[in-house]
């Protein structure tokens, strides 16, 4: 009988705290600072820097900062605001950089 895992998870890759689940990601089709990013619908164990506006991609939003609660590693961003109609689905939404985090329970 095979044993349960439990959920997918991607962790911190500097201290393997858990961030989010597999479940959560919205896209896999989202470009990060280092290079591919995941959209995911929440983030957990993260703290939330300042707000700032950035010119991204896809225009003008503002954006936070989210560290790993443990290590304080950045491990992308919370968008807190969308300036154009098209983008409005990310507010509220987490980006975390494919580089800064790894899969848990495959």
């Amino acid at each position: 009988m095979a044993e349960s895992l439990g959920p997918r998870l991607y962790s911190c890759s500097n201290c393997r705290n858990r961030v989010s689940l597999h479940d959560d990601i919205i896209s896999k089709s989202f470009q990060g600072r280092n290079g591919r990013a995941f959209l995911f619908s929440h983030a957990m164990n993260i703290v939330v820097g300042p707000k700032e506006d950035r010119h991204l991609l896809t225009g003008l939003h503002t954006v936070a900062d989210i560290f790993c609660a443990d290590c304080r590693k950045v491990l992308g961003w919370k968008y807190e605001r969308a300036y154009e109609a098209s983008q409005k689905y990310k507010e509220g939404k987490f980006i975390l950089e494919k580089a800064m985090i790894v899969k848990e329970n495959w």
